[in-house]
């Protein structure tokens, strides 16, 4: 019996000798050669085309190669008998987590002003806060959230976390639910949202919340593309409600050449790079949970259709 591997034609190419490595008693199948479809029984799976999952009539378990999945659980033909295991590999935590500080740090330090006054050669000293006295809301806050959260909070920041469901943790205040989030947006001046997207994330970064935020404040993307309502972006920035934002993910991936986010003087765009996943780390964690479901034990990661992750 066989494994699907079914990612980006880059990545596949890195994945293939470390799967072999890490499971070389396993038939490999790289898409889009499937071979005979019947034979297949698991699925190593990056945004897999619609129908795909659904074509494999003896899968026994899906596994995402990335940390999120819900191009997975958003397909109408996937077969919800199936388990789902979602990729946790502390190397992408930490990558996540310097990509988060990083952004926040530009922002912080008023990185997108002094670019422009360089382009402009214009020399003008701009008050600057210490890391104490700037605020920082994380909007989902469970191991991506609270890694970069600490992170944070080891340079100065004031650090707070949101999530959808109340959740204590040690030296951060958390807020969860409706008040919480309004809560938290009143007094985060730079915003990040590390959110899986689900039908209650989605379009969480809107123009209603965008006027709940302190006037002048920034906000991270490095959830998913569909938790940004994109028209309502430009023209906080425009008006001023919202001094700069940094986005990782898009509607639409690539982004099109002629998308206005290009040319924004206070966007800055990176090509979903915050937290890739990294197959010498990863392919160890993907053979772990393929034994642990072959030998009966529960599994680690597992995803619950109906939240979404």
């Amino acid at each position: 019996m066989a494994i699907l591997v079914r990612s980006t034609p880059v990545a596949q190419a890195r994945w293939r000798p470390l799967l072999a490595q890490a499971m070389p008693e396993r038939e490999f199948r790289f898409w889009p050669d499937l071979g005979d479809p019947a034979a297949i029984e698991y699925a190593l799976v990056w945004q897999p085309a619609p129908g795909l999952l659904a074509s494999l009539p003896n899968l026994k378990l899906i596994i995402g190669l990335g940390a999120g999945v819900d191009r997975i659980v958003a397909d109408p033909t996937l077969p919800r008998h199936l388990p789902i295991v979602r990729l946790v590999d502390s190397y992408m935590t930490d990558a996540m987590s310097e990509y988060v500080v990083f952004q926040v740090l530009r922002l912080h330090r008023q990185d997108i002003d002094y670019l422009g006054q360089q382009h402009d050669r214009h020399w003008l000293e701009r008050a600057q806060k210490n890391a104490a006295e700037r605020s920082v809301g994380i909007l989902g806050f469970g191991t991506l959230g609270q890694d970069a959260g600490r992170k944070l909070k080891a340079l100065g920041f004031d650090v707070a976390g949101w999530s959808r469901a109340p959740k204590a943790v040690a030296g951060f205040a958390s807020f969860a639910g409706a008040a919480g989030l309004e809560e938290l947006l009143g007094h985060s001046e730079i915003l990040v949202c590390l959110l899986p997207l689900t039908s209650e994330t989605a379009g969480i970064l809107n123009a209603g919340n965008f006027a709940r935020l302190p006037r002048g404040a920034a906000i991270v993307n490095a959830g998913r593309g569909g938790h940004l309502i994109e028209a309502d972006l430009i023209p906080a920035l425009d008006s001023g409600r919202l001094s700069a934002a940094v986005l990782d993910v898009f509607a639409t991936e690539p982004l099109p050449p002629e998308h206005p986010f290009w040319h924004h003087k206070r966007i800055i765009v990176t090509p979903h790079i915050a937290a890739e996943t990294h197959p010498p780390t990863a392919a160890p964690i993907v053979a772990a949970a393929i034994r642990q479901f072959e030998q009966g034990l529960p599994l680690d990661n597992r995803v619950d259709p109906a939240r979404g992750y």
